[in-house]
């Protein structure tokens, strides 16, 4: 597969997730970490840098009883879908994943063996934001997907559905009030 992204290797895995998407997922979950980020994308306050190692980082010390938020790297999404299923199982810390909607690829079937729900973005694609210009970018060549750890047994996966555009305007409405 060849890959027909113009974006230089090194901007290739710091896009960060728009605002208004994390905002309106962040009044739902009221997020305690941003998992992988810098301090160009980081989302939330606290957040664990590419230095730190997510990996390698115990979620537990930054988070409890709660939720941490992960955009990761989409060229190599595996590591982190089975770090988000090792802090539910060890430090019930639960994990919020953006993720490109590719139900083929084996990072999924590992997720959904261990995740409480997965969230299909419907009805459009996200225009993710540049490391390089810090504006939005449309044209991404995939629909997302929000795979969900609950801190807490759940048993299967469920899976739903959300609309873009209305997470969007929930967003950019929790933003006006805040500004």
């Amino acid at each position: 597969m060849t890959d027909k992204s113009n974006t230089p290797a090194e901007h290739k895995d710091l896009w960060q997730t728009p605002p208004e998407i994390f905002r309106a997922l962040n009044a739902e979950f009221q997020f305690l970490l941003d998992a992988a980020a810098s301090p160009h994308n980081a989302l939330y306050r606290k957040y664990i840098t590419a230095e730190q190692d997510t990996l390698q980082t115990e979620w537990g010390d930054y988070v409890e009883n709660g939720y941490a938020w992960l955009n990761p790297p989409y060229s190599a999404p595996l590591p982190f879908v089975e770090k988000a299923a090792k802090e539910k199982e060890l430090n019930h810390v639960g994990c919020v994943m953006l993720l490109p909607a590719d139900i083929s690829v084996g990072w999924f079937k590992e997720a959904v063996k261990t995740a409480s729900e997965v969230r299909l973005i419907t009805g459009g694609r996200l225009a993710f934001i540049s490391s390089q210009t810090g504006k939005p970018v449309g044209g991404n060549n995939k629909g997302s997907l929000l795979i969900i750890w609950h801190p807490w047994p759940t048993g299967s996966c469920q899976f739903k559905t959300v609309d873009r555009d209305q997470l969007i305007n929930f967003g950019k409405r929790l933003m006006e009030r805040a500004a």
